[in-house]
């Protein structure tokens, strides 16, 4: 699907906004290298960042590599890792990638989306998470929150994330994509919620067409906020 130019004047507008209501964004799971922000995106699927990040000090302490996941029992990386919720599965998927890693990529990760999505586990999101915060690589992060405000704003109607991530692409430039994710993000998770946004509370107010659909005292709208706390 091709976009319209009014359709990006309008994306860029709101890109705007975001960047100056969230000028110091960051990744929100903690991680000092590649493969660790991989294993805890991973493990955020389906839960918290702010849950992963109570998990993953004991995890990344006792597995440094992959030859250290790769030869991990799995009720051992369970029992870590259990509070994340879906264990059993995450459990199988970082063994099983760390496995790959070793066999297919020198035990390093891999630069590329296209290798990435090979892995047990790793879908686009996760991938472009990873390109875009441990390699500097600009992707589109189409979780739940980019996908809601995408159609809040009326960038698109389309559910898919990948439909959603191929749409956004043309708005804004390539530069900003990983930016803009981490952004958009950010305010679905602070403004824009999915059952009660506090729209009288939200910057991008004025030019958003769903304007209304949630909380519209201002006040009111205020006490539905979070900030940086209730994420760390």
């Amino acid at each position: 699907m091709v976009v319209d130019s009014e359709t990006r004047k309008k994306a860029k507008a709101v890109y705007r906004i975001l960047t100056k209501t969230y000028p110091h964004i960051r990744c929100e799971l903690d991680f000092t290298n590649p493969l660790e922000l991989l294993i805890a995106t991973v493990l955020s699927a389906q839960c918290t960042d702010k849950r992963v990040n109570t998990v993953t000090p004991a995890l990344f302490k006792k597995y440094k590599n992959p030859k250290a996941y790769a030869k991990a029992g799995l009720h051992e990386i369970e029992d870590l890792i259990h509070s994340t919720g879906f264990y059993r599965a995450k459990a199988r998927n970082i063994k099983g990638l760390n496995i790959k890693l070793l066999e297919d990529f020198g035990g390093e990760v891999p630069h590329t989306l296209e290798e990435l999505i090979t892995l047990p586990g790793v879908g686009r999101k996760t991938a472009n998470v990873v390109l875009g915060h441990a390699f500097d690589t600009p992707g589109i992060t189409v979780d739940t929150h980019f996908g809601r405000l995408s159609r809040r704003f009326g960038w698109t109607k389309e559910n898919d994330p990948v439909k959603v991530e191929k749409i956004v692409q043309q708005l804004i430039p390539q530069a900003e994509w990983t930016n803009l994710s981490q952004r958009m993000i950010w305010h679905g998770r602070r403004i824009c919620h999915s059952r009660k946004p506090a729209c009288g509370a939200c910057p991008v107010a004025k030019i958003c067409p769903s304007v209304g659909i949630g909380e519209m005292d201002k006040e009111k709208a205020l006490l539905l906020v979070k900030t940086d706390k209730d994420f760390r």
